[in-house]
């Protein structure tokens, strides 16, 4: 069920002066929700946040609300998703970060929380021999892990040459966008980002009528490495917006990778520095990838028969049998995607998941996550 009023608030909080994504995060974060916020400003004012007045007036102002209302009328017209970050099917590894935007807008279809997601990002000015290697990687990747999601920026390059070759092989793809979603930037890819809508799809923090400006690419470049798993660079100069991305997903504690290239070739450099001082790890095949994620030991694990002894579980509830279930065929396991793939409240999972904890059969991970052991 939409909470309409929840992401008209969250949308109120972009359009909020002196509220960015940092302090919207942590106004959520202490309050519970971004609508608690405007009922709850007496209550911020004695928070440990520090709320200065300028912040409060800002806060209390009508102009937020009011754009909000209408952008809202605008994404309810043109069919978009809205995602505030109080809802459970946010991007839970994006929600891990500081400066997680208070909503997103989405159109497409495809499971944000996949189990694997990884961005591939370079330079808009690819070689033919990047833009083979985007589809030669993905291709022996869909032999090993085929529902991966991969995520890209939609931009000339090494962005649309991933999306593309994503589309041919059958893979999820979202583009991240640097603008709202009534424009498609830039159009060239209009044609492309409609075949995402299929098992995919575009998505932005921005509303609508917001201008493709360069400051927005940078703030778009943290989202496609704060929804990602792992960031691969596949050529990029010296300088540029994918070596931006490498450096937000090494911040975001992200694993980063890099195809290597000859000293000589200018679209190599940037990926040589990042191997060079060790920003990234070198990769040269999928194989590679899946083996330094371990991902290839999750799947030789699911195509291995448990022992008939480790379903004779007979003292669990059945929601902990529920739960174990879903660890055991999924691997390791955000507390966002338990509380999807069960439908327990959160209050009634947080106290089965401590139950299998005392009985030794779950552990948990860093970053919310739970697996078996």
């Amino acid at each position: 069920m939409i909470d309409e009023e929840e992401i008209i608030a969250s949308i109120a909080l972009t359009k909020t002066a002196l509220v960015g994504a940092n302090t919207g995060k942590k106004l959520i974060d202490t309050i519970g929700s971004a609508k608690g916020i405007y009922s709850s400003l007496d209550k911020l004012k004695s928070s440990s946040l520090q709320i200065g007045t300028k912040l409060l007036d800002s806060l209390l102002s009508k102009t937020p609300k009011e754009e909000a209302e209408k952008e809202f009328q605008f994404v309810q017209e043109h069919n978009i998703q809205c995602i505030p970050y109080t809802s459970p099917t946010y991007p839970y590894r994006l929600k891990e970060c500081n400066d997680a935007p208070p909503i997103l807008f989405f159109k497409g279809n495809c499971d944000l929380n996949a189990h694997h997601v990884i961005s591939m990002v370079g330079t808009r000015r690819s070689t033919q021999y990047g833009q083979q290697l985007c589809f030669d990687f993905l291709k022996e990747l869909k032999d090993i892990l085929p529902n991966t999601l991969i995520i890209s920026g939609l931009a000339f390059g090494i962005d649309i040459a991933s999306h593309q070759s994503a589309l041919k092989l059958g893979f999820p793809t979202v583009g991240v966008l640097a603008h709202g979603l009534d424009r498609i930037y830039p159009s060239q890819h209009r044609k492309t980002a409609i075949e995402m809508l299929n098992r995919g799809g575009v998505i932005t923090e921005f509303g609508a009528n917001t201008e493709p400006e360069r400051y927005n690419f940078v703030s778009r470049n943290r989202i496609i490495a704060g929804m990602s798993d792992a960031t691969i660079v596949v050529e990029s100069t010296s300088k540029g917006g994918a070596l931006i991305t490498a450096n937000l997903a090494n911040d975001y504690n992200r694993d980063c990778f890099a195809f290597p290239g000859r000293t000589s070739d200018i679209y190599s450099e940037g990926c040589n520095g990042l191997i060079k001082q060790n920003k990234a790890t070198l990769i040269t095949s999928a194989k590679d990838l899946t083996q330094f994620m371990q991902w290839d030991t999750l799947c030789n694990q699911k195509k291995q028969p448990e022992p008939f002894q480790q379903d004779l579980f007979s003292d669990l509830t059945p929601h902990e049998q529920l739960i174990r279930k879903t660890l055991r065929q999924q691997g390791k396991v955000h507390l966002d995607n338990l509380l999807l793939e069960t439908h327990i409240s959160i209050q009634k999972l947080h106290s089965f998941l401590f139950a299998l904890e005392m009985k030794g059969l779950i552990r948990v991970l860093a970053g919310g996550q739970y697996e078996l052991v």
